[in-house]
């Protein structure tokens, strides 16, 4: 039994992704004890903040880091930050910025909704989201022409939910913005790679703690020094109302140690997904495939492909009946309504891939049973 059993939860297999609704990431025991130990005394958060910028600055190759309480938080704080800067009449104004310097240029196909939307926190951070362009088309032109006295930085998302294609790439924006001596704000939530956005020149990067981090509930920003001051700042106005306690802080500077040393995994689940897979070739109606992340990650899963037409049920009805059960399976669902579920090796724990190919079976067993009655 589990912690959440204990207290009548269902138990949960997440073969979805890092996510925010499955509680993102199983942290490392070492990444557990660390929260513990750190809940456990007492600290001067102003330092504990000061401490954790190092830690992520170190790690990132940025100037300079601010923790925060996740990737969200991260872009609220990051925005009031490149429009009220370290001027603490203009932080306690936040998100009132009228008068301000206050748009952010946003092309139309990052304008996106990842479990809330993502122009309200930019908004909560006193942004103007300005969209540009078309949602499956954006020029060089659009977003020159957005750009304005009023222009406070130009916001780039780097996510599966955003338009893959016909969008202008972060290089694009990075030159627009240093021609234009103007911010460029990349979301990397759920990225891997914590250097080589800063590297590329962003001048702030924003991810979350808690999903290829594999660390707690929390997020970081890193970026340049003056900025990243401002963002400490902005604890003082908004920032206060999403505060990160001093646990995640420590199991976010824990994870970023592990991080650094972390085994290349990538192999193994590979292996799991390819096991998987063939384990389900006999099952009639379910074809299955290796693909790699829709956003260029270096992330495979096994694609599941059902033909209705032979297993007398949906790929929306099969992840249905996979999330009813005990334990309960969440797939990634993205396409389900053409046909399609993936399964996600990230996330799962030890073997449980054999309970999600039996569970599969079980259910299109009783589909072959009901249609022989």
């Amino acid at each position: 039994m589990n912690i959440y059993q204990k207290f009548g939860l269902r138990k949960i297999i997440n073969a979805s992704g890092k996510m925010t609704v499955l509680g993102a990431s199983a942290v490392h025991s070492e990444i557990a004890q660390a929260l513990s130990a750190a809940a456990m005394d007492y600290v001067d958060i102003h330092e504990l903040m000061i401490a954790a910028g190092k830690k992520i600055a170190q790690v990132t190759g940025a100037e300079n880091g601010c923790p925060t309480a996740g990737a969200a938080p991260g872009i609220a704080i990051a925005t009031a930050a490149v429009i009220a800067g370290e001027n603490l009449a203009l932080v306690e104004r936040v998100p009132n910025t009228d008068g301000l310097k206050n748009e952010i240029i946003l092309q139309k196909g990052h304008s996106v909704h990842f479990g809330a939307s993502l122009p309200q926190m930019i908004a909560l951070g006193g942004g103007k989201v300005v969209e540009v362009g078309q949602a499956n088309h954006v020029e060089k032109d659009h977003i020159l022409g957005a750009i304005n006295e009023k222009t406070a930085a130009l916001f780039y998302i780097k996510s599966h939910h955003a338009v893959q294609k016909g969008m202008q790439s972060l290089e694009t924006m990075i030159a627009i913005a240093k021609e234009r001596n103007i911010p460029i704000l990349v979301d990397a939530a759920a990225e891997e790679d914590f250097k080589c956005y800063i590297a590329k020149g962003a001048d702030i990067v924003i991810y979350s703690g808690g999903k290829a981090l594999e660390g707690p509930t929390s997020g970081l920003i890193c970026g340049r020094e003056d900025l990243i001051k401002a963002c400490h700042k902005q604890y003082k106005g908004i920032g206060r109302a999403m505060k990160v306690g001093k646990e995640s802080i420590v199991g976010l500077m824990t994870a970023l140690e592990r991080y650094e040393l972390k085994d290349d995994d990538s192999q193994g689940q590979m292996d799991r997904m390819n096991w998987l897979i063939q384990e389900l070739a006999a099952v009639p109606g379910i074809k299955g495939a290796l693909v790699q992340d829709e956003a260029g990650r270096a992330i495979y899963r096994a694609q599941l492909t059902v033909d209705e037409k032979i297993t007398g049920i949906s790929a929306i009805t099969l992840a249905k009946e996979l999330e009813a059960g005990d334990p309960a399976i969440y797939t990634r669902n993205y396409y389900a309504n053409i046909g399609i579920i993936n399964i996600d090796p990230r996330p799962l724990l030890l073997d449980q891939e054999k309970i999600i190919a039996n569970r599969i079976r079980e259910i299109m067993s009783k589909c072959k049973g009901k249609e022989e009655k």
